[in-house]
This record gives C-alpha cells, structure tokens and sequence, in this order.
C-alpha cells in the first residue's frame, strides 16, 4: 500500500468514499489490497491514470471464492502442523530427488512410513531408483528406504506438481477478509493514479454556538462555529492528504460486480413428433375489468427531542470569555464550494491522522444576527414553551445537519439540532424548555350547516367541520413574556375568526400573545374544512320526463311541475352563460382601454400626436359607453335569474309537500 498512498479523501453522508491515491511506479504491475465487503464498490469505479504516458494493461483481481473453494482442485494442500508429511503424501508417485549432506536419491516417490512416537526423526521415505549397469546396460529397479532424519532437500522433477505447489504457496498469502487488485502497466517509468469509491464512516458535524450579551441598543449576535468529524478506518496512516467533506446527498447503491453470476437458462428437450391433430379455436369473446386504482397519502412528522430546561445560576467569580476571543482562537479550515445539489468543504491545510484514528477540523465560524423567541407546539412539547434562536445562514455555505451546543455569556444554556440549511436560508433550533410558563390546550369539534342549494338534480348540503382550539397561557414568572404559539394546520382546513398570524410555515400558523405576570391569557384559533353532501332527487331529463309520462308513472300535473322545473333550470343556464360572454366582453374591453391609456402616456398634445390622442380619448369614452350598457344587461340577467331562482324555490317546496 505505501507504494502508492492515498493523497485525497473525500467523504459522504451515506457510508461512501472517494480516494485518490497516486504516486512514482517503476515496472510492470502494482498491487492493492482491499477489504473483500469493498470489492463491489471498487469494481464499480476503478479509475486508473498514467499521467507519465504510460500503458494501462489491465486489472486482475481475486476470485470471490474462499481458500478452500479456490484449492478444491489443487493436488497439493499443506496442513499447517504437519507440512512436511502432506507434501511428501502429495507426492507419492511423482519423480523427485532426496537429497542430504552425503547422497541423493532419485526416483518415483512411493510413500512415507510415519513412526508415531518420533514421527521427525524415525519416520522412512520410499523411493522407486532405476539403476543402469554401466558395463551391462541392464536398468534393475531398486526400492531405496531413507530415514527422514537424513534429508535436508527435496527436488522436484513434476512440473504439474511444481504448478500446484507453487499455486497453494500463492493462495496461502491471501486472506479470507481480504482481496488483492494487481494493474497491470507497460515496462518503464508511471506516475499513476488511482481513484474509486469504497464504503467509509459518515463523517459528522458539531456546532457551537455563542450568544452574545442582549442589548437594546444592538440587534444581538451569535457566533457560529462548526467542526467536522471524521474518522480513518483504513489499515494505513493518512499523511499530508487533501481532504473534503461532502454535504448532501448523492444517488448511491450495491451493486455487486463481484461475485460471479451465472444465470439459470430453460432446459429444452428433444421433441417427440406425432401426427399433428385438428387444430380447433375457441370462439372470441371479451370480459370487462373494472380497474379499482387507490390512492394514497402518508404524512411523517419528524420531533426533535426535548431540550434542557432552562437555568438560573447565583452570581460567582468564573473565567468567562467572549464570541471575539473565540473567534479569534478557531478559524475556519475550510473553504466552500457549491456541486450542484451537493455542497463542499475543502479542507485548506493538508490532514495527517493516524491509522485508528479520528480527527476534527474546523470547517465554519461566523457571526451571525439571530432573534430569541418563546415558542409553544403542543405537538412537539406539551404544557411548556421551548427557548428558540432563529438566525439567516449569511455564512456563504450550506450547512450539514449536526448537534450544536448553545453558550450564552460563557454559560452552557442548552443543546439543539441543526437541521440542512441551504446558504442565505432561515433556521430555528429550540434548546431549551421554559418551565416557568404553562400552556393548557383544549380542542373541540362542531358541525354547522351553510346552506341548502338544488344544483344539477341534487339537493346540495353544505357545512363546515369546525375544529375550535383554545390555549390557556400562564405565566408564573416574574416577568411578563412574549411569545409564540405555534398551531398546527389540518389538512384541507382554512383558519377563519382568527387574529392573523404573525408568521406563516407551510404546516403551521404562529401567533404572538403577550404573557401577563400571575394570568392567565387565552387565545382561540379557528379552523374549518367544507364538506358537502348531495341527495339525488332524480336522474331528470324531458325524454325521460316523456317516458315516465306515456309509462303513467306520472300525472299530468306531476309532469308539468317537473318539466317547468327543468326549464327553469334551462333558462338560468342559459342567463348565467350570457352573463359569462357579458363578462368576457367586458374583460376584453377592459385589455383594450389599458393598451390606448399605455399608448396616450407617450403622445404629447401637440401636432399628429394630438390628433392620435384624441381618437384615443373618443374610443375610452365609447368603451365607456359599452361597458355601462354590459353593466346593465349584468344586472337585468342577474336580477332574472334571481327571479327564477326564487320561483325554483318555491317549486321544490311545492314538490317536496306534493
């Protein structure tokens, strides 16, 4: 690994790194071990880079299996207590040559003979010589028997026996947990780099934040610093790296590029051919599907925990400090940058962290105008409020979401979370609980009609599901206090009688009440949601008018009360869709009037400008015309459909008491 370390780092928020590692390589391949659970992701995105113009050949890696699985066909595998025996029992029947200080004996490896006791020192090899008479040429084969004891060497004259040897001894280096990457280069000189992703701890963020001393005269400040955290899991040490940390959050996924995959493929059988029968058709016929498609909606809420509540301590001598000495101890380390969706600290100064170890940096301090607020949910905190401070990031980066810990006049006054805020965005962090006010909420829910309205053959209810909130507030301070109450919107209902908020969030409403000393303040919020119920009275139309009649289900005064009903609501439509094209026209001559007052503005009252002007002036006063006699037909037709109404009215009640 330290042939080619690893200059840059760059970690994530969900479980991944980026490495870069580059360095001088002389030769012609350079391996890389890794983990074997980071073998899916590095094949995923293994980059490699001569930037000395060198060739890259090609990767070869380990095979996925285990050690036993890799040597299931090798005819040499060595116990590791009794290594000798197992290569002299692999190599029965192979030529070698036994070799010690005074002879050597060449031949067919029969066997060995252990002796239990002195299994080193007494056990008998086996070998098979073929011995040549030089003066008869006769070749007689000789069983020559040596004690173990007397061997120091053993040469081998099998090649396969060689190659399984030498691919046991291969293997062995492996480990089980790990996997090894060999890059294969061209002969020469390379300054390689090599770069992938593998998974790696998350890296963190704490803040502190500094609350200067309140002051009427000066909108007060926090100071706000943040510090990563990172850890290095790797089994080498970090030195000098570039490191960056990443806020966000990118698309990533396992995908397992490792493990070998055969896919399962149908088994086909020969055919056995017959004569072939009549083919025959069913007859073609269609079955109707009534496709139920739901819908549906789910709404999570997220609750931080609770604060600490907040404190009163008696006065002392301590060591204090101030945001300014602060400041002026911690600079940030970290320089921004904005990746699209992503957003990025680079960390300025090279990092040096040990193998095992963690380190923390620098990576935001800034000062910032904040607000202190009282805020009450009861759906986040019953009974009390929580201290909040509100602040706009003005610090030019994104911040990732983190503990901070509050300080206030060099004491700790709580702890909060501070969620993802974009730059130049609005937060709120609670981090503390206001014991010394209480809130009684109380909720209740009516049902209130609207009105009664026949629209369409129906007879339209409409009313208002009411949801009437009221907060008890009592402040049992010694100090009357502002604060905020924050109500939570229902879904699809509209505050209403209700003091208007003095802030708006996309899921609540906040109002502001003022909390006398030893009272009780009340504050109610109103919110309600229409419904509508429709009763058909029929499915009316003249043709069936028609039909029912000649059928005699209805009398001949039954039949005219309806089918005056039906023109009546005819003449209403017909009204209303005058009105509508009334109304058009009236919007059209409206556009026209804004364009000739647009065109007047640049004529001045002299010469053809004048003349142009004028016609203008005579074409508003004719529109203006126009659109009083639109104004008029608007409430002939408005009050004749009134009328009808009123008599439609008057039919319904007749019908329903007929």
């Amino acid at each position: 690994m330290s042939q080619l370390p690893i200059v840059r780092m760059t970690l994530y928020k969900h479980g991944v790194g980026f490495f870069q590692r580059r360095g001088p390589i002389t030769g012609e391949s350079i391996k890389l071990i890794f983990r074997r659970e980071e073998m899916a992701d590095v094949l995923k995105s293994l980059t490699v880079i001569d930037y000395a113009n060198g060739q890259v050949r090609g990767v070869d890696y380990d095979t996925p299996q285990s050690q036993e699985e890799r040597l299931a066909g090798c005819s040499v595998i060595l116990d590791d207590a009794k290594t000798l025996r197992d290569l002299l029992k692999a190599l029965r029947g192979r030529q070698i040559v036994l070799k010690s200080d005074y002879v050597f004996f060449e031949g067919i490896l029969l066997g060995l003979d252990e002796d239990e006791k002195k299994p080193l020192k007494d056990s008998r090899i086996s070998i098979l010589q073929k011995i040549i008479d030089e003066e008869t040429k006769i070749t007689t084969e000789t069983v020559a028997i040596v004690t173990i004891k007397d061997i120091n060497a053993i040469e081998l004259h099998d090649d396969t026996a060689t190659a399984d040897l030498n691919f046991f001894l291969q293997t062995a280096l492996g480990q089980e947990t790990h996997r090894s990457i060999t890059i294969r280069l061209s002969a020469g000189e390379h300054d390689l780099a090599v770069n992938y992703i593998a998974p790696a701890p998350t890296w963190r963020v704490s803040y502190r934040l500094v609350v200067e001393a309140e002051s009427a005269e000066i909108a007060p400040k926090a100071l706000l610093q943040g510090w990563g955290i990172f850890d290095n899991q790797l089994e080498e040490d970090l030195a000098d790296i570039s490191l960056s940390l990443t806020a966000g959050m990118p698309i990533s996924f396992m995908y397992d590029l490792y493990t070998p995959h055969t896919p399962s493929r149908p088994v086909v059988k020969e055919e056995d051919r017959t004569a072939a029968a009549p083919i025959m058709f069913d007859a073609f016929s269609v079955a109707d599907a009534e496709p139920s498609p739901e819908s549906t909606y789910n709404m999570a809420g997220l609750m931080p925990p609770p604060a600490m509540p907040m404190m009163k301590t008696a006065t002392f001598r301590r060591a204090s400090f101030s945001s300014e000495q602060m400041d002026k101890s911690v600079q940030s380390a970290a320089t921004g940058k904005a990746m699209g969706e992503l957003f990025q600290y680079n960390i300025s100064a090279p990092v040096t962290v040990g193998r095992g170890q963690s380190a923390m940096v620098p990576i935001v301090s800034d000062k910032l105008a904040c607000q202190k607020k009282l805020i009450y949910n009861g759906a986040k905190m019953p009974i009390y409020p929580v201290a909040t401070l509100r602040f706009n990031n003005t610090t030019n980066l994104t911040l990732e979401r983190g503990p901070v810990t509050v300080l206030e006049n060099g004491e700790y006054v709580g702890e909060a979370v501070l969620p993802f805020t974009a730059d130049k965005a609005e937060t709120v962090i609670s981090y503390a609980v206001e014991l010394g006010i209480h809130v009684k909420e109380e909720t209740n829910s009516e049902s209130r009609l609207e009105s009664l309205s026949i629209k369409n053959n129906f007879l339209v209810q409409q009313f208002y599901d009411i949801q009437r909130t009221v907060y008890q507030v009592e402040n049992r301070t010694a100090q009357p206090k502002t604060m905020q109450i924050e109500h939570n919107l229902l879904r699809g209902y509209t505050i209403f009688d209700t003091a208007d908020p003095i802030e708006k969030t996309l899921d609540a409403y906040r109002y502001e009440i003022k909390a006398l000393v030893g009272k009780v303040t009340s504050f109610t919020v109103q919110q309600r949601c229409l419904r509508i119920n429709q009763h058909e009275l029929r499915q009316l139309s003249y043709q069936g008018l028609q039909e029912y009649f000649k059928d005699k289900f209805l009398d001949e005064q039954a039949y005219q009360e309806l089918k005056g009903l039906l023109d009546k609501w005819a003449e209403i439509s017909r009204l209303q869709n005058e009105i509508t094209a009334q109304e058009k026209q009236r919007t059209k001559i409206y556009q026209t009037q804004e364009q000739a007052q647009k065109n007047m503005k640049v004529l001045s009252n002299e010469g053809e400008e004048a003349i142009l002007r004028n016609q203008y002036v005579r074409q508003l006063s004719q529109s203006e015309e126009e659109l009083a006699q639109i104004e008029q037909n608007i409430l002939r037709m408005q009050a004749e459909i009134k009328q009808k109404e009123s008599e439609v009215d008057a039919m319904i009640t007749a019908l329903g008491t007929s």
